[in-house]
């Protein structure tokens, strides 16, 4: 399937999901690989589920873990990038990350364009091998996207995709981000999960 634009899907924590989402399209597979954070899978598992998938990006996402644990872990799994969930006020950014970062920043940062600017400027600073921004979003989205397609040209910025369909088509077509990021899920039980949730996204992005 080909996608209207770019998709990552987050918290991938079983087979069905893995599989599922690189049959669908998706570009890469967050799997949360810091111990402290909600959801979190070994490294084992992450090297097992990623293994049983083609053609996409296997990325990690951590909290406050420190550079080189994040390329040892980057280097073990295979890593293609890594998805940051730090407050930039409580610790430094991780130094001399081998691949490039997403930093998830939270809403008020996005909705103070100030604070946005000063964040763009300290993650260039921060990350010269490259970023991009991810934020949440509010709930909805405003029926009016020209401030978020102006956030998206300063830089590259992935929103959290919504679970509605048509609202994720909306963005891909008048906000233009870098790409969406989805929610994964859990099975049900080992080898039966319920896509309808995020078959009809992935759908509704599916390019005509």
């Amino acid at each position: 399937m080909s996608l209207a634009l770019p998709v990552l899907v987050r918290g991938i924590n079983n087979l069905s999901d893995a599989r599922y989402c690189a049959g669908m399209g998706a570009q890469g597979l967050i799997f949360t690989l810091d111990a402290n954070l909600p959801g979190a899978v070994d490294a084992a598992t992450a090297r097992e589920l990623a293994g049983w998938v083609a053609g996409v990006d296997i990325i990690g996402e951590f909290g406050y873990v420190a550079g080189p644990e994040i390329n040892r872990l980057v280097e073990e799994c295979g890593l293609t990038g890594v998805l940051l969930r730090l407050d930039r006020a409580r610790q430094a950014w991780p130094q001399g990350l081998a691949v490039p970062a997403l930093v998830e920043v939270p809403q008020a940062v996005v909705i103070d364009q100030a604070h946005y600017a000063d964040a763009v400027a300290d993650l260039t600073a921060a990350f010269p091998q490259g970023f991009a921004l991810f934020t949440t979003s509010p709930e909805p989205y405003p029926a009016d996207y020209t401030y978020w397609h102006g956030l998206a040209r300063q830089a590259p910025l992935w929103l959290a995709g919504p679970t509605d369909p048509t609202e994720a088509a909306d963005l891909a077509q008048q906000v233009h981000p870098a790409g969406l990021i989805l929610a994964g899920g859990d099975e049900i039980k080992p080898g039966l999960r319920d896509f309808t949730e995020l078959e009809a996204v992935f759908e509704a992005l599916e390019e005509a």
